[in-house]
């Protein structure tokens, strides 16, 4: 049995924040696989290095998707230790214990006679959006029929997450004396009341099975040039996460009905609506029973969006599944390396099992 944690300690000392850190954490999992005798593709795009090593036989195919970039962080996160059985270090859990324990599942079950493809997918930018990684990757037919991003989930199951609608708003006011702004319309005041009409209309008040409502962020506000004058313009950003049950045109129609001024989409992004009796869900539900204490399995969903998105559109159902450990993005960031572990045992026994059926 391989053991992940000493690849998760290399792969941490990599600082991955930015392209030529990602690259050489690239160029380092690429020779690791190789090593091991396993098949890599590494793939490029607009300088973002990407690993793909497929293993096994048959018409499905069961993805491991991780990402080996980082938020930035300062140099002694960069420099992993152990303490009461936590490894602590920039991406411990955030995710390249995912990557790692991904990669020594694919080392261990190489020589298997699997029915099922599994392919791994090691991607480069997650983190800001997985536009040259994952997405490069679908659009160029690298799918599959189920795909786990490793993601941090305490060992719950994640089948659905929010789509993404990122908006902004140029509101006009009138320009005046800042002694004098009744001979003026301020355009802060107006943005602002239009933030408070949008959290007041039918798509921000509704539900679904697994969220409470939407999520709206007031995310940036910029006017203004000197004390002593009405601001005459209001730059406003927004940035929302609405329910898979949730179409991004019909909030945009509902929004522009209340908006006195101009509105671009900044970004989209659709949702995740993997169901939760889909048989690869049930399969990987069984094996966190038969691989950990846990007598029920949490299958939930997630407020934030992941690069299980890009799959979607071409039918692919994916989750997001991962160790535990907490404080990611945060100068404690940890993860349990028994846990790390587990997860990789738990992939193991998933693969083979599902392989099996």
């Amino acid at each position: 049995m391989g053991d992940p944690i000493p690849l998760l300690e290399k792969l941490i000392e990599i600082d991955s924040s930015e392209k030529p850190g990602i690259n050489k954490a690239m160029d380092y999992c690429e020779a690791w696989l190789k090593d091991r005798g396993l098949p890599v593709d590494k793939l490029e795009n607009e300088g973002y290095k990407m690993l793909v090593c497929e293993i096994g036989n048959g018409e499905n195919t069961i993805v491991f998707n991780g990402h080996i970039d980082v938020i930035e962080a300062e140099e002694y996160q960069f420099e992993p230790y152990i303490n009461d059985g936590k490894m602590y270090g920039r991406g411990s859990v955030d995710m390249k214990a995912g990557v790692a324990s991904m990669m020594e599942t694919v080392a261990q079950l190489k020589e298997s006679n699997l029915s099922t493809k599994v392919m791994l997918q090691i991607v480069p930018d997650e983190e800001t959006g997985g536009n040259h990684g994952t997405r490069f990757l679908t659009e160029n037919g690298y799918l599959g029929d189920f795909i786990i991003c490793g993601e941090p989930t305490h060992m719950g199951i994640a089948i659905q997450s929010k789509g993404v609608l990122q908006l902004d708003f140029n509101i006009r006011g009138k320009p005046a004396h800042g002694s004098r702004p009744w001979e003026g319309v301020n355009a802060i005041t107006n943005a602002y009341k239009i933030f408070e009409q949008i959290l007041k209309l039918p798509f921000a008040k509704e539900s679904s099975s697994m969220f409470e409502k939407p999520s709206i962020n007031l995310a940036k506000l910029k006017a203004g040039t000197v004390y002593n004058k009405v601001p005459e313009s209001c730059k406003m950003s927004l940035d929302i996460r609405y329910l898979p049950n949730q179409f991004p045109d019909d909030i945009l129609e509902q929004i522009e009905e209340v908006t006195d001024g101009e509105v671009k989409i900044h970004q989209s992004k659709g949702p995740v609506k993997t169901k939760e009796d889909n048989p690869y869900v049930q399969a990987l539900a069984e094996s966190v029973k038969n691989q950990t204490d846990l007598e029920r399995v949490n299958i939930f969903g997630q407020h934030g969006s992941n690069d299980g998105q890009y799959f979607t559109e071409y039918g692919g159902s994916a989750v997001e599944f991962g160790p535990v450990g907490y404080d990611w993005h945060g100068d404690k960031e940890l993860v349990y390396v028994d846990s790390v572990r587990e997860y990789q045992q738990l992939l193991e026994d998933f693969t083979k099992n599902y392989n099996s059926r």
